[in-house]
């Protein structure tokens, strides 16, 4: 199991906290210091969708003009999310060859045990 996401952000502070008290591994890596690929990118919006990815009530959302928040699509979204990785929904798991975005304890019991 691979998680992504941002070291500080709350969220992914829970789903952190959630699976080390289940005692299931996981390598953590933080896009905001360690970067993400475009091509890994490009993996999770084939996987899920650049909808679900975008994260559109998170601040770095509301920073971005109307403009760009009216005409957004698949390709400008990718553009932003490359650009700025705070955009990203999080947190992103990798977890036998399939791709979950964000926390929710219940839906983690099911699938994660």
């Amino acid at each position: 199991m691979k998680l992504y996401g941002i070291r500080n952000c709350d969220t992914v502070k829970k789903a952190r906290k959630w699976l080390d008290e289940r005692g299931i591994a996981y390598d953590f890596h933080d896009f905001k210091k360690e970067g993400l690929d475009e091509a890994r990118l490009a993996r999770w919006e084939q996987s899920v969708g650049w909808e679900t990815l975008l994260n559109r009530r998170g601040t770095t959302w509301r920073k971005l003009s109307n403009e760009v928040r009216d005409t957004i699509n698949a390709q400008s979204a990718h553009d932003i999310m490359l650009e700025n990785t705070s955009i990203i929904r999080r947190p992103v798991v990798e977890y036998n060859d399939s791709i979950h975005v964000g926390f929710n304890a219940a839906d983690w019991e099911t699938r994660f045990k």
